[in-house]
Order: C-alpha cells, then structure tokens, then sequence
C-alpha cells in the first residue's frame, strides 16, 4: 500500500491540510457567528471578548490560514496549543483519560496541528505559492 499511496503523499497531505482546516474553522463559525447550530444549538455566538470568543477567532481565523496554507505553521502551532488549552481545562478535570472525559477531539486536533506546524503548508497552499 505505502508504494501506491507514497507517490501521493503530499497531495493526501495537502487534502488532509484542507479538510481538518475547514472543520476547525466550522467550529469557530459556531462559536464566534451561531452558525451550524451554534453555542448550546440555538445560534447564539460568543461574546468576543470572553475566552469563548477567543477560542472561537483562534478556530475560525487559524482553520482558514490552514485550510488555504498561509502562515500555516504559525497558525497551526498557536491552533495546536489552543486545543492542548481546551483538554486540560474543559476535559482533564472529568477524567484521565480522553475516551471517557470527551477530549477526544480536542486531543487529535492538538496533535495533527502539531504535526502541521512541524511539516509546514506543502502543495497546493499559498505558502508554497509565496516560495516560488
């Protein structure tokens, strides 16, 4: 499998890059706009300035940067942190374990950003664009 897929590599990569940007930007559309349910379903958004409306401009600003690859490593990174944020202050304090605390999510967003912002924006981003 791994010398089918491997030629594809970085363009499995850039799709991933782009799908996990754009569901991380839809969970900051949620908090910072009511969109796609919104806070508790309703469609109300965040006050800005609270952490919820941080987190959700960090979501929503930081999965678009990564969705289109600019500044990706950056906003990856800063995205990274966020999520490793939100673990342990939402999820840790119901549990060790992410499974049964419900940081699932939020711990495999944490790594993937991470890995992200280590290999930075590869092909089809504007990264790769500014390079050339």
């Amino acid at each position: 499998m791994e010398r089918f897929l491997g030629a594809y590599s970085s363009y499995i990569y850039a799709v991933m890059r782009i799908v996990v940007g754009l569901l991380f930007a839809c969970h900051g559309a949620q908090k910072l706009f009511g969109a796609l349910g919104g806070i508790n379903q309703r469609g109300a958004s965040a006050p800005l300035l609270s952490l919820f409306g941080l987190a959700g401009t960090i979501e929503f600003v930081g999965g678009l940067l990564i969705a289109v690859g600019l500044m990706t490593g950056y906003a990856a990174f800063i995205a990274s942190g966020e999520m490793a944020s939100a673990f342990f202050t939402a999820h840790f304090p119901r549990g060790f374990w992410p499974i049964q605390n419900g940081g699932e999510l939020a711990m495999l967003y944490c790594f993937v950003f991470l890995y992200i912002a280590s290999r930075g924006a590869g092909v089809w981003s504007i990264d790769r664009a500014l390079e050339r």
